[in-house]
């Protein structure tokens, strides 16, 4: 496990959001030229990272919380399913099925969307407005081991702004968590 405790370059805030058309594991496709909700939260993540893992859970609740504000959730798992096998979409489909996730759980076989993003590890948030324009990237929260001592809410508070016609209170802020399993 490699802890990365950084961001991307490659997409700046404001920057247009790279489109995607992938598999998920409810067996529909998920394409962002279809998705019309007002926000839109791309997290790269995976089935295996212990800072995936305790955030799962928040990630669940954050996305039933904003349910009926316009906001679309969807995860993407990039990782190198033939290295780590626990990431592969079979387990996938399982992990989706046991947690009963609320939002798509994607599957970026070529890591081609990984690389546009600029994605380093898992998780990474990045959210797009209306326009699909950047206005977040980075960590879920300032303290992934204990959900209980947060004291700084990033994710869902750059979630909120954006509801709100705002602009997110922080634009970015380190993500955290093991990297991405790179082919």
């Amino acid at each position: 496990m490699v802890l990365i405790q950084d961001n991307s370059t490659v997409l700046a805030i404001g920057s247009h959001m790279p489109h995607f058309s992938l598999p998920a594991t409810d067996g529909m496709t998920v394409d962002t030229h279809l998705i019309k909700d007002k926000v839109l939260v791309v997290i790269f993540t995976c089935n295996h990272c212990p800072y995936a893992k305790a955030y799962e859970d928040r990630i669940v609740t954050l996305t039933n919380h904003f349910d009926e504000e316009g906001v679309q959730v969807v995860l993407i798992n990039s990782n190198d399913a033939e290295n780590y096998p626990e990431d592969s979409f079979d387990a996938m489909v399982k992990r989706h099925n046991e947690k009963n996730y609320p939002f798509p759980y994607c599957h970026d076989e070529s890591q081609e969307v990984a690389k546009a993003y600029g994605a380093l590890c898992t998780p990474h948030c990045f959210v797009f407005n209306h326009k699909r324009l950047l206005k977040y990237k980075g960590r879920v929260d300032d303290n992934w081991r204990d959900a209980d001592a947060v004291t700084e809410h990033n994710l869902h508070d750059a979630i909120d702004a954006l509801v709100h016609d705002k602009e997110p209170p922080a634009h970015e802020v380190n993500a955290i968590g093991c990297s991405i399993k790179w082919k």
